[in-house]
């Protein structure tokens, strides 16, 4: 079906919509209007919130949260949640803090690392598998107990993010460091995060435009994770089994196979992740990640993704992302207190969730 015949079947579906309809309709999509209306209320009291640098600002951190949000997205498909993310990617954080500092640098982690006088690619190749497989282990295990023991992933990764902060706590204190924030960061690294595209080939941006690296990666990760819930045999068993586990385990999927996989995937993106919010950030110490679990699951719910299970879409992510930074940037910007912006954000939440629960409900 092309786009115009598309439109014109939605007009249609809209003219035959009767008044319930038409309510059922505002109600399962009151969170969008709700986050419109905040958004609007931030530009009506800052106007300069509409600028070129607040669009740099929004897409460039939307990027490690919408690469964290596909991540603990396909766990809600299975309907659970991860609430080790942010311990996860703070463990991240660190280890390529600590790897990857400049070697001009007084208090450096490792002084001597044989990593330093690598090429480049090698120098930031290794640092970002390393906290790539960390993390991926650390999720795999959080899927195995999930799968084979049947504990709920809310408990299962309450207590890793527990676990890893205690694990984490102890390398930050480590005698080569001694408890100091980890900075000091390598050019190279610095300049792989935080680069940005002032120009595509003959198209010079003007007017302070540009591209940051960072919107780059998160285009290329959406792009993998989209074929890879889309358009393979992982993505199908995904859904299946985050649908009705019992049905697709009839029908042949191995449900802890597919557990593992979508854990790993998702430590994966959490340790990618982390690499690039240190980089961003250009320090790490043990409190980094704090909290990052809440705003990649809020992203999930607003964009769609669905506790229920089964449900959920790369292009709901990506929205959900948008919506949600959009709105935390700007009451940033509108220097709505610290106190506030989270009443607001749990406001959202739960409301976002309860209208997700409303449609399963609805439906059985």
């Amino acid at each position: 079906m092309n786009f115009t015949k598309r439109v014109n079947t939605r007009i249609e579906r809209f003219k035959k919509m009767s008044g319930r309809d038409w309510l059922n309709f505002l109600i399962n999509n009151a969170i969008y209007l709700v986050m419109t209306v905040l958004i609007a209320i931030v530009i009506v009291r800052e106007p300069n919130f509409l600028s070129i640098s607040t669009l740099i600002n929004v897409l460039s951190q939307s990027s490690v949260k919408l690469i964290l949000a596909f991540g603990v997205g396909g766990i809600i498909i299975l309907q659970g949640t991860d609430l080790s993310l942010g311990r996860s990617v703070g463990f991240a954080m660190v280890i390529s803090a600590s790897l990857l500092q400049a070697t001009n640098y007084a208090s450096r982690f490792y002084p001597e690392l044989w990593l330093t006088n690598t090429h480049v690619v090698v120098r930031l190749a290794i640092p970002l598998l390393i906290a790539m497989a960390v993390c991926a282990v650390f999720s795999i295990i959080n899927g195995l107990v999930a799968a084979i023991f049947k504990v709920h992933p809310f408990i299962v990764t309450l207590g890793m993010s527990v676990f890893l902060y205690g694990v984490l706590t102890l390398y930050y204190n480590s005698p080569e460091q001694g408890g100091q924030p980890i900075g000091g960061l390598d050019k190279a690294y610095s300049g792989f995060v935080q680069g940005r595209i002032t120009s595509l080939g003959p198209i010079e941006f003007t007017g302070g435009f540009y591209i940051p690296w960072l919107v780059i990666y998160a285009i290329i990760v959406s792009v993998i994770v989209w074929v890879l819930w889309n358009k393979t045999v992982f993505g199908k068993n995904m859904f299946a089994v985050g649908g009705n586990p019992e049905a697709a385990a009839v029908s042949g999927v191995n449900v802890v196979k597919t557990f593992v996989l979508v854990y790993m995937l998702a430590g994966a993106l959490y340790g990618l992740g982390g690499f690039l919010e240190a980089g961003r950030i250009g320090s790490a110490n043990n409190s980094s990640g704090f909290n990052y679990e809440l705003d990649a699951i809020a992203a999930c719910v607003v964009g769609g993704i669905s506790f229920s299970g089964g449900v959920g879409k790369v292009s709901g992510a990506i929205a959900g992302v948008l919506l949600f930074t959009v709105m935390s940037y700007g009451m940033i910007f509108a220097n709505i207190s610290f106190e506030y912006q989270n009443i607001i954000k749990g406001f959202i939440i739960v409301f976002a969730v309860a209208l997700d629960t409303r449609k399963y409900l609805k439906k059985t």
